[in-house]
């Protein structure tokens, strides 16, 4: 079982992909920003991040710097959701604007925890 760290400000956001994701058979574990992120990743790292492009404290992109920094976390993929669209300078992930569809989704995480 794939543990995903769903990384989201909005609490509807995280409690209906939670559910999702558990549905499907992933091990979910959640953080409300990117500090509490690194906090949960670091005691025990994810294999996947599913993680809001615009939050407090650190958002999206400086989390995914902040993985690519520590070598126990360098290698976990990440998919970014979020209402806001990227920068056009930032390529770090897929990318899923929010409202989507959780097949979509699905497709991204077993692409992305596969290779």
């Amino acid at each position: 079982m794939s543990t995903i760290l769903l990384v989201d400000d909005e609490p509807d956001t995280r409690y209906i992909l939670d559910l999702l994701l558990t549905a499907q058979g992933y091990r979910v574990v959640k953080a409300r920003n990117g500090y509490e992120a690194m906090e949960v990743a670091l005691a025990a790292p994810p294999d996947l991040v599913i993680s809001d492009w615009v939050m407090p404290v650190i958002d999206g992109t400086q989390l995914y710097r902040y993985f690519a920094a520590i070598p126990t976390l360098n290698t976990v993929p990440f998919v970014f959701i979020s209402g806001a669209l990227p920068p056009d300078e930032v390529t770090v992930g897929p990318f899923l604007r929010k409202p989507f569809d959780p097949p979509l989704l699905f497709d991204l995480i077993v692409r992305s925890l596969s290779g």
